[in-house]
């Protein structure tokens, strides 16, 4: 048989163990050691990636528009922008050619999909970027 549980009281069953993790001692995050998010951060020859990572996630997150559906359209604008830069990066370091052929092909695609989506911007009456 099953039996009706309230809404509330699921929120507070699956909350809860996220709830006690929020405040536990020692957990303030104004005094937290970053170093390690730093050392991850810095650019390496195995990754030198980190940058264009950074700079795409931080244009994702303030790409909002008047409606989900534009908010989606430029999102996808600055993380096709983030792939190119990731591309040439790759394509400007591998000896790989088979690498660089693709990173190429990448960063053709994503020229032609952010000229798409500008594109339906400017037919729909917004500003294209």
């Amino acid at each position: 048989m099953i039996k009706f549980v309230a809404p509330m009281a699921i929120l507070a069953i699956v909350s809860s163990p996220l709830l006690a993790q929020e405040h536990k001692p020692g957990m303030e995050h104004g005094k937290m050691d970053h170093g390690a998010m730093g050392e991850m951060m810095r650019p390496t020859l195995a990754n030198p990636y980190p940058q264009a990572e950074m700079d795409m996630h931080q244009k994702m997150i303030g790409a909002v528009g008047s409606d989900a559906t534009e908010t989606w359209v430029r999102k996808m604008i600055e993380h096709h922008r983030g792939a190119i830069a990731m591309s040439r990066i790759v394509i400007d370091r591998t000896r790989d050619a088979k690498v660089r052929a693709m990173a190429t092909k990448s960063s053709a695609d994503q020229t032609r999909e952010i000229a798409e989506l500008q594109a339906w911007l400017r037919t729909h009456g917004k500003r294209a970027e």
